[in-house]
């Protein structure tokens, strides 16, 4: 009995091993003669099992069908749908602003959106018969592909654009000599009102403009988000606006450009998805690995077709006053209006004084005046307009002259005889000398105060 439970053990141990254990003690059994012989030898072998194996391969699946259609050609005709809808919304807007509205002008910054507007204005036939006006905005700053691109442009549609920069300034030398240049690093607002503001309202002005066609989207950002087709501006009695590519995505304007093989800007092959002023604009992403080149997209285009994201590459690096990352150049912004005319105190209450030898013959007369040397563009001399018509009410009455100077176009002389080096500059003048007023305060009754005490 003992003898079979350890055959049976044997026997059940050796069947619970696995294959190669078992085999291996077959042989070591074999072995056992050797291994008494031949003391220093040991022999282990190891037998190899190749196991034969058929793998089964899963079937391709086949392509996804919509009503017998593949997928990629119903995306393919869905979007050329949305193109050719979106391009005749566009178009009736267009026809609208141009054939129904008096002064219709297109302000052209040549990046993506706007490059469609002016292949559409093209199609109508309203470029080459000067239906619509185009203007365009030279900061002096901008990239040199622009003002190239510009040219280009021009000869490919036929037309010529009428091109504004900050007043008073031929070229960047006259303007550095003018306003620095600085102006940017120094005061960002100054900037935009001097550069890109005040030119663009005088270009609205001279070109008689009663509605601005212009290419904001609501793709464009959260500040953008609720324009519509047609709005009114607050300016001039009143504006009327048409933005024609409103419902328009950032990839919408690249597939029409895609489609017509129409001019774009050169430096969205060099990775600029929108393009500004050189000194604050860069590539998206920084590395240039996202081009459009040839009407086709090369890299990453998701960095910049997503929401809000056409402009990122723009403003880099600037802040406004209150320590805010700046999103828009100011031309669009609430406000921007205030300086459609130009000028400030027009009432008849505050001097205009005209000339250089009219305002020196007011500092070198034996009667007490007050000047103000201003720049209507300027946020500060704005906001001090209602103020300073007060005083001008209050202190006629004492016989006092309340009087105004433009000087952002004569810095060289305010500065050495009115004590200016910002805007605005108070002075109170008389015998020949200028008593300027150093606060901040601007209200009637501190300066009636200053005027009381000089």
């Amino acid at each position: 009995m003992a003898a079979r439970a350890s055959a049976l053990s044997t026997q059940t141990t050796t069947r619970c091993m696995p294959l190669a254990s078992r085999n291996a003690v077959k042989v070591s059994a074999r072995a056992a003669p050797f291994n008494k012989s031949a003391q220093a030898l040991r022999l282990v072998m190891t037998p190899k099992r190749v196991t034969t194996r058929t793998l089964a391969v899963a079937p391709v699946a086949e392509e996804m069908k919509f009503a017998g259609q593949s997928l990629d050609t119903l995306i393919a005709e869905s979007k050329d749908e949305r193109l050719k809808h979106l391009e005749e919304q566009s178009m009736a807007a267009l026809k609208l602003a141009v054939e129904g509205m008096d002064g219709p002008v297109f302000p052209n910054a040549l990046i993506a959106g706007d490059c469609v507007i002016t292949h559409l204005l093209s199609r109508l036939g309203y470029l080459k018969d000067g239906k619509c006006k185009v203007m365009v905005v030279d900061t002096f700053h901008l990239f040199d592909e622009t003002m190239d691109f510009l040219k280009e442009v021009e000869e490919f549609y036929g037309f010529k654009a009428e091109v504004f920069q900050a007043e008073g300034c031929a070229d960047k030398a006259e303007y550095d000599t003018k306003y620095g240049a600085d102006l940017w690093k120094e005061n960002i607002e100054e900037y935009d009102r001097v550069c890109k503001v005040e030119p663009f309202q005088r270009g609205l002005r001279e070109t008689g403009c009663k509605c601005m066609i212009n290419g904001r989207t609501r793709w464009q950002g959260f500040e953008r988000a609720y324009i519509d087709l047609y709005e009114s501006a607050p300016v001039n009695g009143g504006l009327a606006k048409v933005n024609p590519l409103a419902y328009w995505t950032f990839e919408d304007t690249f597939d029409y450009i895609a489609k017509y093989k129409i001019p774009a800007h050169p430096l969205h092959a060099k990775g600029y998805p929108s393009i500004g002023d050189a000194k604050d604009t860069i590539p998206i992403p920084e590395d240039g690995s996202v081009t459009f080149t040839d009407f086709k997209f090369e890299g990453d285009k998701t960095q910049w077709l997503d929401y809000a994201s056409e402009r990122k590459g723009r403003f880099v690096g600037l802040k406004t006053a209150d320590g805010k990352t700046k999103t828009e150049c100011g031309i669009h912004v609430a406000g921007a209006e205030k300086t459609w005319d130009r000028d400030l105190w027009e009432s008849g209450k505050v001097t205009a004084v005209e000339s250089q030898d009219d305002l020196m013959a007011l500092k070198n007369g034996d009667s007490k005046s007050v000047v103000v040397v201003y720049a209507p563009w300027c946020q500060f001399c704005q906001a001090m307009e209602d103020e300073y018509e007060t005083l001008a009410a209050n202190l006629s009455a004492k016989g006092i002259t309340v009087a105004k100077y433009r000087g952002d176009e004569e810095r060289d002389f305010v500065s050495a005889e009115f004590n200016v080096e910002s805007f605005p500059t108070i002075n109170v003048v008389s015998g020949g000398t200028a008593t300027k007023y150093e606060s901040e305060e601007r209200d009637a009754t501190s300066l009636a105060a200053f005027v009381e005490s000089a």
